[in-house]
């Protein structure tokens, strides 16, 4: 292609490309591209490669990160699509956030990521990027950096692992972690046993091949146009995968040449689609506050009663675990997110923008039949009659709260009992197998002080396990509600994310154990049951959390002093457009 070192703004003038953007500023433009191109010339590059149109790429390959284990060579296929389309590819690293590798939590570390992968694209010289990532939270961070950087961007997704197998059975990252770990808890499985299938559980690199967070996220990315079709699902180990990074490359020179956004593709209409599309797949309650915040970026507006008004209309679709059986590469051998859309068609806009310059409709013209698959429903035959997930408000949680209503038990939908409360997740710990623990199946498990503020980084502890004398008599699911959140690979009948948390003095900071609370999700209600005037005496005699009344530093103080609640995105306030 022909070299371009700029390009015409909205205006007609002419926009600095390449070396020529983003100068260092030495008071003297000249000098500072010489001195720019005097040193990259020590790379060994010509004058033709240095005048051609700069395509950044995210390295977020890290040895902690095997969600991210096939980065190295994503990075060589993008380059190549890059070079093959006339442009300059260059890498660079950014943080890379592994969920089991992340303390406190990876949750405290995504708004980090983000402003670090915005901050380095508005330092170095590119004229797109291509955000390589996979696991949980790295896919929102990079989303909402490139929304605020405003740089052309594309989303390249690292891809699920493919499935375990053990004894006969097919086994999956993490919902059979989860599935398997009770029954160790409950004296089923054995120390030797479970170690055992610690080994068969994630055997490839790559993010969970159910549809947790990371799945969840690739198929919402799909969706809105951010990545290629097809590109959110195919396994991480696959020939395909290298070939997406290489079309990866390829377009986003198509892009930069384009000047195409991500303004110009997450739309309203973008993320009313991911919406839909969140429902449908059964995802991840994750998503919920990773959406907000991607919308937040964008000065879009997020809705949580839209959110639940699609979930009424919208049922699930797809048979994948925790909501039903199988696992991401049989979705992906399937169709795909494409074949899902065009399942889904009457409920999405069509005509929203993606990052190829076509409509979403073209992506679902093109979708391809599978014959005899049972993966992806049908709108006549779903999965699940309604969408997966439900927003709940009342008294406890007066700005608002999420159950994944798909994955839960349908008689405790509507309940009422007794409150067993935790003040935190070190409480729950040390109390939740006390064989003198005051509980039964009919009580409410409630533990406070795990929200955005309160951990500090709303840990994944929104799954709190089942008293172990309880599962030792049978008891797989009870009702549990915190300000935590939990897991895409979770299932039960689990509260999460109530707003405001706990640390800011809300209601559910004020249950004591004995207080009656119901659930009602039909009515999309929980309601705690204790008189205003009692409640008046406990917000009288209320403090704040040991952590919050401390002196802190750093990073720590930054997100502390300045992260938002669950329904605005648990982003910085300050990064809200």
């Amino acid at each position: 292609m022909a070299k371009s070192p700029t390009s015409k703004t909205s205006k007609g003038t002419k926009a600095p490309r390449g070396m020529r953007k983003g100068l260092t500023a030495y008071g003297d433009a000249g000098f500072s591209l010489f001195l720019r191109k005097a040193f990259i010339k020590a790379a060994g590059f010509s004058d033709d490669a240095l005048d051609r149109p700069i395509i950044a790429i995210t390295d977020t390959f890290s040895d902690y990160n095997p969600c991210h284990g096939n980065v190295r060579q994503l990075i060589e296929a993008v380059k190549r699509g890059v070079m093959l389309s006339g442009g300059l590819p260059f890498a660079f690293p950014t943080v890379s956030i592994h969920e089991s590798f992340s303390n406190p939590t990876s949750m405290f570390l995504r708004n980090l990521m983000a402003i670090d992968t915005e901050e380095m694209i508005r330092a170095q010289p590119m004229d797109a990027v291509v955000l390589i990532g996979g696991c949980d939270k790295t896919v929102p961070a990079q989303l909402m950096g490139a929304a605020s950087a405003d740089v052309p961007a594309i989303q390249l997704i690292t891809g699920p692992m493919l499935v375990g197998h053990y004894k006969g059975e097919v086994l999956g990252a993490c919902t059979d972690c989860r599935r398997l770990w009770a029954m160790h808890r409950a004296g089923t499985i054995d120390e030797a046993e479970i170690e055992a299938v610690s080994g068969r559980l994630a055997p490839t690199v790559g993010t969970c091949m159910v549809m947790g967070t990371a799945s969840t996220m690739g198929c919402l990315t799909e969706a809105m146009g951010m990545a290629l079709p097809h590109t959110g699902t195919i396994p991480a180990t696959h020939a395909d995968r290298i070939r997406a990074a290489e079309a990866s490359g390829r377009a986003a020179v198509t892009m930069a040449a384009a000047g195409r956004r991500p303004k110009d593709v997450i739309t309203q209409a973008s993320l009313r689609n991911a919406m839909v599309v969140l429902q449908a797949i059964g995802g991840s309650t994750n998503a919920v506050v990773h959406l907000a915040a991607i919308a937040g970026r964008l000065g879009l507006t997020w809705d949580l009663e839209e959110l639940d008004r699609l979930g009424r209309e919208v049922p699930v679709l797809l048979d994948l675990k925790p909501a039903g059986s199988h696992y991401m590469e049989h979705f992906h051998w399937s169709g795909g997110v494409p074949r899902l859309l065009r399942e889904l068609r009457d409920h999405l806009d069509l005509d929203a923008p993606t990052v190829t310059g076509e409509r979403l409709g073209d992506w679902v013209d093109r979708a391809e039949d599978v014959p005899g698959q049972t993966i992806i429903r049908s709108l006549g035959q779903p999965l699940k009659k309604t969408g997966a997930h439900a927003v709940l408000r009342g008294s406890l949680a007066p700005g608002g709260a999420v159950i994944k209503a798909a994955a839960a038990t349908p008689k405790l939908m509507v309940h009422t009992g007794r409150a067993v409360v935790f003040e935190d997740v070190e409480d729950m710990t040390n109390r939740i197998d006390d064989p003198d623990l005051d509980v039964t199946a009919d009580d409410i498990l409630v533990m406070r002080n795990a929200g955005p503020k309160g951990h500090p980084g709303m840990p994944e502890a929104g799954l709190l396990p089942i008293p172990k004398k309880l599962a030792q008599k049978g008891v797989t699911d009870m009702i549990r509600i915190s300000d935590a959140r939990m897991s895409g690979t979770a299932y039960g009948t689990i509260v999460l994310h109530v707003t405001p948390e706990a640390a800011e003095g809300s209601p559910l900071a004020l249950v004591r154990s004995g207080d009656r609370i119901s659930l009602d999700v039909p009515n999309r209600r929980v309601d705690l049951l204790v008189d205003e005037a009692e409640l008046a005496l406990r917000r009288k005699a209320w403090k704040k959390p040991k952590h919050m009344r401390q002196r802190q530093r750093g990073y720590r103080k930054l997100y502390l002093d300045h992260v938002t609640q669950a329904d605005k995105g648990c982003d910085f306030d300050f990064l809200e457009k």
